[in-house]
């Protein structure tokens, strides 16, 4: 068939590759090309154990104090509240137990997986030099602070998720780098990471077009619907047409999933990156700062910290007090690195209400196709996403149990 992919970030271009290879004729449709977003300025991790949301149990009661504490995550531009208030209550009605564990159910079986999805999908081509293993680390100031964190350990014990729990002192002798910041880190097992996500999309991007796919670099203005069914994207280079369409524009899909009927509650959740150039000393393994909710992860010739958390919209341009944050913190974890220069960086993460991903046929004639909403693990769950996709449109049943995923779940 002749299919189009609108979105080049790493679910993109997974799906291209994986239709790609089930001999579909595929182009992939961007307007800025490769990795321009997210898929650049993720922290790199491949979260396999990522099966907590943000929302649980009391965020309600802690997001105040957050706000108002300089040195947390959880950052708003309070002049976007009234647009985001209504996204905000749908989103906070998920911090329960229930929706935790349902939560829990779906993305254990999408993700624990992700490091052999990414070995797939990268073999025999440049991409895979970029692929690593290594444990997922959490490090806690303090015993205490790791207790206080029972809740989210206890549902991971419940996916299957591995890890070991040791002393601060023992894992600095392993990475010498931390000393004594952490009394307690724990080893998340079967994790891997990704030396440069940007890179690693346009490996994987250029092997699609070195095997006969196209890459078309326009901007999508809107979409052509039919008996209510997607049938063409109009872009600035004129109406494309084919016989599937997959949308994968991460942040940018709420307005076209809407136009098809899937008013799926969504935002844009800003999330922001420092990164050391040249650093005089490297992490071992990605570390997740749990007072700090970011991660340090060594990437190609620097130390990336990335995470936070912020609501402000796709417009507004990059807030200055998510970054002084991540330098502060870096400062005082890393005390003794040196380094060329800092980089910072601002992008947006997909984020339903719900947290969990779009993933399967937006109508009953399976014209066009929703892969969008991965949230924090969008380079952890993409070529796995990027397989079921191919093959939902080649006529096979996916091995995953797609129900918590459907687009349908959100049309009229």
């Amino acid at each position: 068939m002749q299919i189009l992919v609108a979105g080049a970030g790493i679910v993109g271009i997974s799906t291209a590759i994986w239709l790609q290879r089930a001999g579909h004729d595929v182009t992939v449709v961007d307007r800025a090309g490769p990795a321009s977003g997210t898929s650049h300025g993720n922290a790199g991790v491949l979260a396999a154990g990522a099966v907590v949301p943000v929302t649980t149990p009391g965020l309600l009661g802690k997001a105040p104090a957050m706000l108002m504490n300089r040195d947390a995550p959880l950052y708003l531009r309070w002049s976007y509240l009234p647009r985001l208030a209504p996204f905000l209550t749908k989103y906070l009605s998920y911090a329960n137990n229930a929706h935790v564990d349902r939560y829990g159910a779906a993305m254990s079986a999408l993700l624990h997986d992700s490091v052999e999805q990414h070995q797939a999908l990268a073999a025999d081509t440049p991409a895979a030099a970029f692929i690593t293993t290594e444990d997922y680390c959490f490090g806690y100031a303090t015993r205490s602070a790791f207790e206080a964190d029972a809740y989210g350990w206890g549902k991971r014990d419940a996916h299957g998720v591995k890890y070991e729990v040791v002393s601060g002192a023992d894992y600095a002798a392993y990475d010498p780098i931390f000393d004594d910041t952490f009394q307690t880190v724990v080893r998340c097992k079967n994790h891997g990471r990704i030396s440069d996500p940007g890179a690693y999309v346009k490996a994987l991007a250029n092997h699609f077009i070195s095997e006969g796919g196209t890459l078309q670099i326009t901007q999508i203005t809107d979409i052509e619907m039919t008996a209510g069914a997607v049938t063409a994207l109009l872009t600035e280079d004129g109406t494309l047409r084919a016989d599937r369409i997959v949308f994968a524009m991460g942040p940018w899909s709420r307005e076209i999933a809407h136009k098809m009927g899937v008013k799926v509650p969504f935002e844009s959740e800003r999330g922001y990156h420092i990164e050391l150039v040249n650093p005089s000393a490297m992490p071992r393994a990605p570390m997740m700062v749990a007072s700090g909710k970011f991660v340090l992860t060594p990437m190609r010739s620097r130390i990336r910290a990335a995470g936070v958390i912020e609501f402000g919209g796709l417009d507004a341009p990059a807030s200055r007090a998510p970054l002084d944050m991540l330098r502060r913190q870096v400062a005082k974890i890393l005390p003794d690195v040196t380094y060329d220069e800092v980089i910072e960086w601002m992008g947006h993460r997909p984020a339903p209400a719900d947290s969990l991903p779009l993933i399967g046929a937006n109508d009953a004639a399976g014209r066009s196709f929703s892969a969008f909403g991965h949230q924090h693990v969008g380079l952890t769950g993409g070529p796995k996403t990027g397989r079921i996709i191919a093959e939902l449109i080649s006529g096979a049943t996916p091995n995953t149990d797609m129900r918590p995923f459907d687009p349908a779940k959100y049309c009229d």
